[in-house]
């Protein structure tokens, strides 16, 4: 019996391209196109739920947004993650002087109030 291990195949290709699903469009897409043509690399995902909405009026399946809405003129904006989400609440706070509901799915609300 030979230890030697056969090199002569050639790898198996692995396709590691990231996918999308929406219940809803009964439909799955690999985000090849996001990744290749529109090169937005790690941001491949999130352009993918925008454009998704923005073309359906819904989300693709497992996205939860970050809801930023003002208490007091009810303005309010929908983001993907955290990071812009309280930014925009901490700028409408400062400028208008309102506070700004800052809301998740998975996360209990928080308040951000004006300096």
């Amino acid at each position: 019996m030979s230890d030697h291990i056969d090199d002569s195949s050639p790898p198996a290709e692995i396709d590691d391209t990231p996918t999308v699903s929406c219940s809803r469009c009964d439909h799955e897409w690999d985000l090849t196109y996001e990744l290749d043509d529109l090169e937005v690399g790690n941001q491949s995902f999130e352009q993918f739920a925008l454009d998704h909405m923005r073309h359906t009026g819904h989300f693709p399946d497992g996205i939860s947004t970050w809801m930023a809405s003002c208490r007091r003129c009810r303005d309010a904006e929908q983001f993907l993650s955290e990071r812009p989400a309280r930014r925009w609440a901490e700028t409408h706070a400062r400028h208008t002087r309102h506070a700004v509901e800052l809301e998740h799915a998975d996360e209990e609300s928080t308040t951000v109030t004006p300096e």
